[in-house]
């Protein structure tokens, strides 16, 4: 272990590391955002702004742009070198639970309890497009590193992949649920209910 870094008052629900500059942020249920340098271990600012907890912290390439997303429903840009607050994002109808930032640090995506993903121009402060197909809530998104597709995941069990440019989820990944793919076709003995029920869980019935 090369060092241990102390200064949250409350569990930390997120961290990120910048891929070179040395930076770490760090999330927390202290409403507080906190950027350290690594290895050591230095803190350069505790950032305050968010009403409540932080849930999803994530770091350009070279760790210049920081967004944090949390419980009061915004999403934030920082600039990471001087702690500087650079825009509040609002749109998401629920507490923002996943944030990511593309390499160049043009974009950032963010996911929500309201079952949506949004795309944002950070230095222009405008939302880009509001993505939908989850049913349930997102709890954490990917961004790649040419910035040309996203991935979500979601309570719903499914990881979305999305193409940027158009907004179309391209693929739905979803492991088999319990009877994914049972052919239930003409099964007696159970209720309406119970029948809805295994369709739920992957049967499928001709």
């Amino acid at each position: 272990m090369l060092t241990t870094l102390l200064g949250h008052t409350g569990p930390v629900y997120s961290v990120a590391l910048s891929t070179i500059g040395g930076w770490l942020a760090s999330g927390s249920e202290d409403g507080t955002v906190r950027i350290w340098r690594i290895p050591s271990g230095q803190l350069v600012g505790s950032l305050t702004g968010h009403a409540g907890g932080v849930w999803g912290v994530a770091l350009s390439m070279d760790g210049q742009l920081l967004a944090s997303g949390g419980v009061d429903r915004t999403v934030r840009v920082w600039e990471t070198a001087t702690t500087r607050p650079l825009r509040v994002l609002r749109g998401h109808a629920g507490t923002v639970w996943g944030v990511a930032v593309s390499a160049d640090g043009r974009l950032v995506a963010s996911g929500s309890l309201d079952a949506t993903v949004r795309l944002w121009d950070p230095n222009g402060g405008r939302s880009l497009a509001t993505l939908e197909g989850h049913t349930g809530m997102v709890v954490n998104v990917a961004l790649s590193a040419d910035g040309q597709q996203l991935v979500s995941g979601g309570y719903d069990g499914t990881l979305r992949v999305w193409d940027v440019s158009s907004g179309v989820c391209v693929h739905t990944l979803r492991s088999d649920r319990r009877y994914e793919r049972v052919d239930i076709t003409g099964l007696t003995g159970v209720t309406e209910v119970q029948r809805g029920i295994l369709l739920a869980l992957g049967a499928v019935e001709q």
